[in-house]
């Protein structure tokens, strides 16, 4: 039980802060997994920054990269 009360906290806090402004803010727990967290993608890292390579036939990928800039800090 306190795996799944994690899981939701961490969800929560990724809607709250870094979907805040966009169409995801008000999206349930289950729309943001799927749209969001279960994507097939190839992440490399550096000591300065994470890159996501995403399918070029994702198709709300225009949409996942404006909610990216949009929770990055500045």
């Amino acid at each position: 039980m306190t795996i799944v009360a994690l899981a939701y906290v961490l969800m929560e806090a990724i809607r709250r802060q870094a979907l805040k402004g966009t169409k995801l803010a008000n999206a349930q727990m289950t729309t943001i997994r799927l749209k969001l967290l279960k994507i097939g993608a190839v992440i490399l890292r550096n000591t300065r920054r994470v890159c996501f390579l995403l399918s070029s036939a994702y198709p709300p990928l225009p949409a996942m990269e404006s909610e990216a800039k949009a929770g990055r800090p500045q």
